[in-house]
């Protein structure tokens, strides 16, 4: 199959002038995952993206599949055995992409932090059996003072007491919705990026019937008419709601801005990912992960009113997360200039979800019903006194009733912190969640789909079994993923490729490494690039819709995340390449190292650099 600038042309002519069982609006993870699992019920599905597929929070979030065991400080346990089971889920639908990687939560001796070694001993027991992992070589275990300093040497002596050690794991965020774009791309569906919706149809009935979309480049507006549309916009699902008048009340957002930093693991060395308190008496928490090279650590929780289109690192988010990596690494000393690039992302959280502070901060912190609470300490008591067993503090722990968490959906909610929403005109819009919950959201929307259009339009879509529907990538046997990814890997060494490319173009692709290889029979390797380089820019642009350097290098790869200083003496050889392939002429070449430049100089900060 083809996904490229060329099919590109052929699926809006097909939009414009074929009716469509249902539009999605907006190609993040959530509306990726509702068009794989709309395509594969036959349904005839289209999916319009404004910007690139995955460009907004999708390819901005912590880059984990985390198990957020963080819940579990506000005793919110419901939240946490939703989000470890869908963990799973994911990790067989996309074996390739979210890796298990053990979490160091380091415990110190101070007033203000969110566990200590008991309470982290008891949350983690409840997490493995919320995960289904006791017993299992992944289960979680408790290290003391000295061998968290062997570990990492550089953290904090002062007051520390301790780690515990559970089960998380590590996530390609644009990947995992490039792959189910494809995978519907593959099954049929007719799905672009760069395309508006500018304006929403009605019927003479004054029911939704589609959209006015804009061609974002080339201008050309025209409408796409669908039986039922869906908004998938994530912080953008109330400003398209305001398209449409005859919606009704929809949900209401209160985006929040979160922000990482990434610098060279000579800067900050961490064997593994690593999470603890931020040190300010907050009650937020910091990630600190290694990735190619790298580390990277984040992250901040502020309202957000600005450009949704282009969120900003800020003086202080930086001041911030410094001064909490300092804290617990005294030895690092980084600073704004050892920063080799960043990102700000937008969580699309729901204004009344009681439940939406993220990673600790703000709503839920502390808010325990006194009964619940009194509860727990005597049970924890009669523990310390062989009076209680185990068991009876983890049904305590379960009992806790906090004050906003959300214990129990609510009918329009498919997961915890979500919407789905069935307004006034037909129109349905899912918002809010995590990117760990995606699939269930989009199982939850597709039922009310099928329904509406077995009853309004006669029209009988299958059911599918979503658990089991592979993206493209992930076609392979998720219990063997080390010696799969090995066997991938081999491949591309047949071919000349050194080791460590191939391994990266393995763990990268999964079970699509082999077509990727291929091109190396009709393709060398462009001047400037190595042949893994060249291999994967030209798979990309044929068969990921790629149309810009910054679709390549941000989010089908994280180059400028993770390789910055590779991209200073690389990226005119990639724009040179891309030139080449797509014809571009010399102001549009011009235009994109342009629109590259300031990328960089975004993710870099160049703009606070050079205030100081």
């Amino acid at each position: 199959m083809t996904f490229s600038y060329q099919i590109r042309k052929e699926t809006l002519a097909r939009l414009k002038n074929e009716e469509l069982d249902l539009l999605i609006v907006g190609g993040g993870i959530t509306g990726a995952g509702v068009a794989l699992q709309a395509v594969a019920s036959g349904i005839k599905t289209g999916l319009v993206e404004m910007q690139d597929f995955a460009e907004g929070t999708s390819s901005r979030s912590t880059k984990l599949v985390h198990g957020g065991i963080r819940y579990l400080k506000t005793f919110d346990v419901g939240v946490v055995a939703d989000t470890v089971q869908e963990r799973a889920v994911i990790q067989r639908i996309a074996p390739h992409i979210p890796r298990s990687f053990p979490m160091l939560l380091p415990i110190y001796d101070d007033p203000n932090s969110t566990f200590d070694m008991f309470s982290i001993k008891i949350a983690m027991d409840l997490y493995d059996k919320l995960a289904g992992i006791k017993g299992t070589q992944y289960a979680n275990y408790t290290i003391d003072r000295e061998e968290v300093l062997q570990r990492e040497p550089g953290l904090k002596a002062d007051g520390l007491l301790g780690a515990g050690v559970y089960l998380d794991y590590v996530n390609n965020d644009a990947r995992l919705v490039i792959e189910n774009i494809k995978e519907a791309a593959e099954l049929g569906g007719l799905l672009v990026n760069r395309v508006k919706a500018v304006d929403v149809s009605h019927n003479e009935k004054h029911r939704i019937s589609g959209i006015i979309a804009r061609d974002e480049l080339t201008g050309e507006e025209f409408p796409i008419k669908a039986k039922l549309v869906i908004n998938t916009t994530g912080p953008w699902v109330s400003r398209f709601l305001e398209l449409d008048p005859k919606n009704g009340q929809g949900q209401v957002m209160r985006p929040t801005k979160g922000v990482h930093l990434v610098v060279d693991q000579s800067r900050l060395s961490v064997p593994q990912p690593t999470y603890f308190d931020s040190g300010a008496g907050d009650g937020r928490m910091i990630f600190v992960i290694p990735r190619e090279g790298k580390t990277y650590f984040g992250t901040t929780d502020t309202d957000f009113n600005g450009d949704y289109s282009r969120p900003q690192v800020e003086q202080a988010d930086v001041d911030y997360l410094l001064a909490a990596v300092n804290n617990r690494y005294p030895q690092a000393e980084l600073t704004l200039n050892d920063i080799e690039s960043s990102w700000a992302g937008i969580r699309p959280l729901i204004e009344a979800n009681g439940s939406s502070d993220y990673n600790g901060g703000g709503a839920n912190r502390g808010k325990v019903s006194e009964e619940s609470f009194e509860k727990l300490v005597t049970t924890v008591t009669d523990y310390t006194k062989k009076a209680a067993s185990r068991l009876e503090v983890e049904q305590a722990i379960s009992d806790l009733k906090t004050a906003r968490s959300e214990r129990v959906l609510s009918p329009t909610q498919v997961s915890r912190g979500s919407s789905l929403d069935l307004g006034d005109d037909g129109l349905i819009t899912l918002s809010g969640g995590k990117i760990t919950d995606y699939r269930k959201m989009a199982a939850g929307a597709l039922t009310l789909i099928r329904k509406l259009l077995r009853t309004q339009f006669k029209i009988v879509a299958k059911e599918i079994d979503s658990k089991s529907l592979q993206v493209s990538g992930g076609h392979f046997d998720p219990t063997n993923i080390e010696a799969t990814m090995k066997f991938y890997q081999k491949i591309a060494m047949d071919k000349g490729i050194p080791a460590a490319d191939a391994a990266y173009l393995a763990n990268l692709y999964g079970s699509n490494t082999g077509r990727v290889i291929s091109y190396a029979n009709f393709v060398k390797a462009a001047p400037g690039l190595s042949l893994a380089d060249t291999l994967s820019l030209h798979y990309a642009i044929d068969e990921e819709m790629v149309l810009s350097p910054v679709d390549y290098l941000l989010r089908r790869t994280n180059n400028i995340f993770f390789h910055a200083d590779e991209l200073s003496f690389k990226q005119e050889a990639f724009i040179d390449e891309m030139a080449r392939v797509l014809g571009w002429s010399k102001e549009e070449t011009a235009a994109k190292q342009a629109e590259l430049k300031q990328t960089l100089e975004q993710a870099q900060l160049t703009y606070l650099k050079q205030k100081r």
